[in-house]
């Protein structure tokens, strides 16, 4: 949804002026570039500021992205380390921003880190490579309790408690390196009526453990609300989200964020209670059918935007 992205922002960042000159755009997510480079070539005067935390999306965007090398600054970090990266790059406020999660579609299409249930390969999932906790080391470490909990929450597994079980008794024969021996024992652990109805038996279990890797939610939890914190007036946040645990957390915030916090049934907001930002768009909005025939990766996304209206006093 990169075009609707791009729709929405626009109005942030050509406020002053037509080519974007002196906004910011906060690419909180970089992966491969493709949104980078969309708004370094529609706005000329548009610096974008691009964090994300693995180095191998660095170097590749870098290389992508050479030449607005002039216009570009790059931040290794988390992306709920968006008020600290503004200010170590002399930014106090951005003018539009977008955090696009889950894992990429770079991250996807790099056999050897694991994110993919369809090849073979080493059972990682690290977004940052000097992160110390791996997939392996989850499904070889974590108690019972522990495990299901992850898939359960995580991955909305029905049967969690089931696999999880399955886990400690496999492990306790080989411990659990690759993705393949993982999918072979999903496919055991789950039942045939449930396979031939509910997807790819492995997709619920690859994704949760990929959230427990590198904290996703926790780290969703805090970046939302920082990114909103450092919007500026008329500034806009773009969030795309790919399953309902992160769409969850951003509908909250946002919900929280554009709401009054007067008593309810008084006609006008108190001092001080008005909201700060208003929405954008209607609910959550999803790829349309051309999209999805063109990205079936685009299926899931669902987009919310708010905009900046108010500075709270205690900012002014």
């Amino acid at each position: 949804m990169a075009a609707r992205m791009l729709d929405l922002i626009t109005p942030a960042l050509t406020a002053d002026s037509p080519d974007g000159a002196g906004a910011v755009f906060v690419d909180g997510t970089l992966g491969a570039g493709g949104h980078s480079e969309l708004v370094l070539t529609t706005f000329p005067g548009v610096h974008v500021v691009a964090i994300d935390r693995d180095h191998n999306a660095i170097a590749s965007a870098t290389q992508r992205l050479s030449d607005f090398s002039d216009r570009i600054t790059y931040a290794r970090n988390r992306y709920d380390e968006i008020g600290e990266v503004l200010a170590e790059t002399g930014h106090d406020t951005y003018q539009a921003g977008l955090l696009d999660l889950g894992v990429s579609s770079m991250q996807l299409d790099q056999a050897e880190r694991g994110f993919a249930y369809s090849v073979d390969a080493p059972l990682d999932m690290r977004m940052n490579a000097d992160d110390p906790l791996t997939a392996a080391d989850i499904l070889n470490t974590y108690g019972h309790g522990e495990l299901a909990r992850v898939l359960s929450e995580y991955g909305e597994e029905r049967f969690a408690g089931k696999i999880a079980s399955t886990v400690l008794r496999e492990r306790e024969v080989r411990p659990f390196d690759t993705s393949a021996r993982l999918v072979e024992l999903l496919y055991r652990a789950i039942p045939a009526a449930t396979r031939r109805t509910g997807g790819h038996p492995a997709k619920r279990t690859f994704q949760a453990l990929r959230i427990e890797v590198n904290g996703e939610m926790d780290s969703l939890r805090r970046a939302v609300p920082a990114a909103l914190d450092a919007l500026a007036v008329g500034g806009r946040l773009v969030v795309m989200s790919y399953q309902s645990l992160e769409d969850r957390i951003v509908k909250r915030e946002f919900t929280e964020r554009i709401s009054s916090s007067s008593p309810p049934g008084l006609p006008f907001d108190l001092p001080g209670t008005a909201p700060e930002f208003a929405a954008v768009t209607r609910g959550a909005e999803q790829a349309d059918d051309e999209e999805i025939e063109s990205n079936p990766r685009s299926a899931p996304v669902r987009l919310r935007a708010v905009e900046r209206i108010e500075i709270s006093r205690e900012k002014r």
